[in-house]
């Protein structure tokens, strides 16, 4: 890996020398476009509307647009800036790592010690596990004022940059105010839905199809070329279910738990629908299963 960035923390009169480096990468296949007549490669230009010319990248000023005046912004006014002339993560506040929204959270980095000694970088990453918090930080990226959290993941500490607060949408859905009334059994078999789904999480044992399926086409297409056939290269698909059958919840959640369970479809005279399994329940007391 390679470091894109050089700075240090501050952590009170501690200060701590790291490199940054990008905790993840993309792993699609790279695509460009082409003429669909000819396959001639599609490329962009910059060109300039006034005099027509293409404009290298090394020529290109930053402007801002307000009541038809323009401000130009030069590589040299953006620097001027002190937050970006500045190369330290300043840690402001340590806080519990649940009170962070996980839809705050955007890229991840790895932070590396860059000093002959990492004691001051273990002793923070220590701090940090002993104490169970998240060292809420600001600090300057790419042209950018960020807020971030630092945090541990296994023995190393990781940057993870946070949005502001004025970026995180509220979700105003007029379809949400609407009263919806969940019955006692409803609930019940989506819970056992979910019992019969639970396990831990392992990452490793998701694949992004998409993209296998992806290679799987361009090789083939490398060997065959355009007449391939499609069924043969990647097999008949049966889509699960009933297409675009409409069934209601209850039955829903019975034949996915059926399905869970492998038992097949239920008996017919067993089913109920909504509104009886509604006015079961009101009728009849529901016995709760004992506490282990």
């Amino acid at each position: 890996m390679r470091a894109i960035w050089k700075g240090s923390i501050a952590f009170g009169l501690v200060n701590v020398p790291v490199k940054l480096y990008s905790a993840t990468e993309d792993h699609d296949v790279s695509l460009h476009q082409v003429h669909n007549k000819d396959g001639g490669r599609i490329r962009y230009q910059r060109k300039c509307e006034v005099c027509g010319s293409v404009v290298d990248y090394e020529d290109i000023d930053k402007a801002y647009e307000e009541e038809g005046r323009t401000v130009v912004l030069t590589a040299a006014d953006l620097k001027s800036l002190p937050a970006e002339a500045s190369r330290e993560i300043e840690v402001v506040e340590f806080v519990p790592a649940e009170q962070l929204d996980p839809i705050m959270y955007e890229r991840p980095y790895y932070l590396e010690p860059d000093s002959k000694s990492p004691k001051a970088y273990m002793l923070l990453l220590r701090t940090l596990q002993d104490t169970e918090r998240v060292a809420i930080v600001q600090y300057a990226l790419r042209q950018k004022t960020r807020l971030g959290a630092l945090r541990v993941r296994g023995d190393v500490l990781m940057l993870q940059s946070l949005l502001w607060d004025d970026e995180v949408r509220e979700a105003n859905f007029p379809s949400l105010e609407t009263e919806v009334k969940i019955s006692d059994k409803e609930l019940e078999m989506s819970s056992a839905l979910v019992d019969s789904m639970a396990r831990d999480f392992e990452p490793e044992e998701y694949t992004d199809n998409y993209q296998v399926q992806l290679r799987q086409l361009i090789e083939a297409k490398l060997e065959q070329g355009d007449s391939i056939d499609t069924e043969a290269t990647f097999g008949v698909t049966a889509s699960e279910g009933e297409g675009g059958e409409v069934i209601d919840l209850m039955e829903a959640l019975k034949r996915s738990l059926d399905k869970k369970r492998g038992k097949g479809s239920a008996d017919s005279s067993a089913e109920e629908s909504d509104d009886g399994a509604t006015a079961k329940a009101a009728s009849k007391p529901r016995a709760r299963a004992k506490k282990a």
